[in-house]
This record gives C-alpha cells, structure tokens and sequence, in this order.
C-alpha cells in the first residue's frame, strides 16, 4: 500500500486525520519511506502537519487555504493529546454573532501553554486557563465531528479577564454589546463563581453602561458577597485621579468608547 492509497480509504471512510505512526503501521513499510510519500503529498497540498506527526486530509475544498478549517481539527488534536479544550475568547464570540472584525486568529482555551499552529493560512492561539475544564462549552456538530465553545456566559467573563487577548477594553464592550442577546441571568450568575470576582466586577460595570440589558444585576449577589477592594477597570492604567463605581468597587480609569 502507498501512503495516497492508505489516506483515501481513510477519507472514504470518513476519517480525515492520522498520525504519522498510523501511517507507517498501515502502509507497512521503513518509516523513512513513509515519511517520504507524507512529504510528497504535503508539498501537493494534499495533506497537512499542524503539528508534528499529526496529519490532515485536506480536501479540494480547502486547498487554497492548505489547511482544515481549525473546528475541523483541533477538536482530533486536542483528543489525541487527551486534553480538554474549548474554542474561546473572540472565536467564541463569532459564534454567537458578536464579533465586530473576524478574528485574525483561532483562539482556544487550554490548560497549559501550547505553542501556536500555523497551517496554510489557519492561525490558532492557545490559552492557558487551569480550571477549564469547570466551564460549561456548547457542542457545535461539524463536519469532521463536534466541536466545543464556551458557552456565552462563560466568552463574556473570559473576555473581561483576558482582555489583551480581546483587541483591548474598548473591544472587549463592543463585543459585549453584541453577546449580550445570547445570555441567561442564570447562567452568568452560575458561571461568575467559577472565575474571579474582578471578572465579575468590570463585566457588571460595563453590561450595565453598554449592553442595555438587565445581566448586571445577575452579577451583584456575588459582587457584593466576594469583592473585598476595588479593582481597576484596565489593569495596566494608571490609578491615580480616576473615578470609582461604589456599586461594582471598580476603579474606572480609563474612558471606553466602543465602536458603532
């Protein structure tokens, strides 16, 4: 068998992933020559290697991009490597429909630091978020399996936390504004207590001054019970002389505009 042989009758049957060592089991010749055949076939664009020794089938399709899109698979990737995952941050929120710009980058939650992937023209940034696997993720079928996002409750605290990873605080309350149909009181009050009270106090502040709506108040319960100082709205701005938000104990020290 040759290595186009073997990644047919894997397409044929569905499968559009494989690692090099399945490959070389199946086809059942020197590793070397394997190799060889996979380097051939990646150079035609046939094939793909996000990371060493993980391949994709790249169909016709998506050729011109030379890459599966990244819900196609890092759901495999991350199965293989038996580590919990969910597609997060801006990603996430192009899901619900409140992304304002498409993301230049796929951004999935992790619990350790992984380096990123570059493959053809898909570019995945990985996060670390240690108790990840506490959030609650909506499954998305596609077309190679199912994928995991957080849910819109969990996107829109994790964009107050990690707002450099968001285009900034601005960006953060236009996104917001955006997500905030998609959103359960419930839910959030739920989802607030797995993650920092801070989290909870600069999205209370700003669902309330930008996302007219009533989610705010989900948050207070647990603002008033666990926030023992205020915090800043921007960590990376100064304190001095800014104003104070005694209803979220939050230091507002930066003006935020969000774009129309």
């Amino acid at each position: 068998m040759l290595a186009r042989d073997y990644i047919a009758d894997l397409a044929a049957h569905g499968r559009y992933h494989f690692t090099t060592d399945e490959a070389v089991s199946a086809i059942r010749s020197t590793r070397s020559a394997v190799q060889g055949q996979l380097r051939r076939l990646k150079a035609r664009g046939v094939i793909a290697e996000p990371v060493r020794g993980f391949n994709m089938i790249v169909p016709a399709e998506y050729r011109s991009r030379a890459c599966l899109p990244a819900e196609q698979f890092i759901p495999q990737l991350m199965d293989l490597a038996g580590e919990p995952y969910y597609f997060a941050l801006l990603s996430a929120a192009e899901r619900y429909g409140a992304a304002h710009q498409r993301p230049q980058v796929v951004q999935v939650m992790v619990q350790r630091n992984r380096a990123a992937i570059a493959c053809g023209q898909v570019r995945v940034q990985f996060i670390a978020r240690h108790d990840l696997d506490r959030m609650s993720v909506n499954e998305v079928n596609t077309p190679r399996g199912v994928a995991r996002y957080s849910t819109p409750e969990v996107t829109a605290l994790e964009l107050v936390g990690y707002p450099n990873h968001a285009g900034g605080i601005a960006n953060v309350a236009t996104v917001l504004r955006d997500l905030a149909p998609e959103m359960r009181a419930h839910a959030l009050a739920a989802a607030a207590r797995l993650s920092p009270v801070s989290w909870s106090q600069r999205l209370g502040y700003m669902l309330e001054r930008f996302a007219e709506s009533d989610l705010a108040e989900a948050l207070m319960p647990f603002v008033e019970e666990q926030a023992q100082s205020f915090t800043p709205l921007r960590r990376a701005a100064p304190n001095a002389g800014a104003g104070r938000d005694a209803t979220w104990k939050l230091i507002v020290n930066v003006d935020i505009e969000p774009d129309e």
